[in-house]
């Protein structure tokens, strides 16, 4: 960044008082809140983290210096429940990521699918299961999404994050009133769970040395592991 475009002395002192602001009002809402899920409370934090995030921002760029702190963004938490306490319906939506890892493999289930609901499996083979975007549809097709999701590695596809989501709905909807438009929708405060996972956390894990790890307690584990080790099923040797 050049000279020009630092910010002022002036401008991160300005940034470092709107953090102790925040904090202040965040305290406050804190000590006032109504309950588990008050608003105020979810507004302050919010406050405090924009400005938080703005302070570090500046600090970095005029001093090429951090804070020791990092507060997450409002886009990593849910905003408070607001929907029925007693929900009549709900929706649940979910979304898994794949990457195509081996596009032959693909192919190839594909094409035994395709051969088996076919009396000529070469006339209609090149038409549909030839290309990726022809042989993903063929399976998504024949089999379930859970399906697919246990058997990923079959079909030539390696997972990548997923989320699944559980709203809450005051009735039912009309047959064939979302499926145009399906998650645009999504009020955030009727979620009522939330479930992620995500090769990040894997990382995060993976970032803990042995040196970290109680022998004791790694040693309690496997005792444990050994105990219920006859209650394991038989794998499949494909897994």
């Amino acid at each position: 960044m050049s000279d020009a475009a630092q910010p002022t002395a002036a401008e991160v002192r300005a940034a470092a008082e709107a953090v102790k602001t925040a904090l202040d009002r965040h305290l406050a809402a804190v000590e006032r809140r109504s309950g588990e899920d008050d608003p105020a409370v979810y507004e302050a934090f919010n406050e405090l983290a924009a400005a938080a995030e703005t302070y570090d921002e500046l600090l970095y760029d005029r001093y090429d210096e951090v804070t020791p702190f990092e507060i997450p963004g409002a886009e990593d938490a849910l905003p408070p429940y607001t929907g029925p306490e007693e929900p009549n319906a709900l929706s649940v939506l979910i979304r898994r990521d794949y990457a195509v890892a081996e596009p032959q493999r693909l192919l190839a289930q594909a094409q035994r699918v395709e051969a088996a609901d076919s009396d000529d499996s070469r006339s209609t083979g090149a038409e549909a299961s030839a290309t990726v975007h022809g042989a993903l549809g063929i399976l998504f097709g024949e089999f379930e999404p859970d399906e697919i999701a246990s058997r990923h590695k079959e079909f030539g596809l390696e997972e990548g994050d997923s989320t699944l989501w559980v709203t809450a709905t005051d009735e039912p909807a009309e047959p064939g009133e979302w499926l145009e438009a399906p998650f645009e929708q999504i009020d955030p405060q009727r979620v009522v769970c939330r479930f992620d996972v995500s090769a990040v956390f894997d990382d995060e894990l993976d970032d803990v040395g042995l040196e970290d790890v109680d022998d004791e307690d790694l040693e309690d584990e496997l005792d444990a592991d050994l105990d219920g080790e006859d209650d394991l099923e038989p794998l499949d040797a494909e897994r």
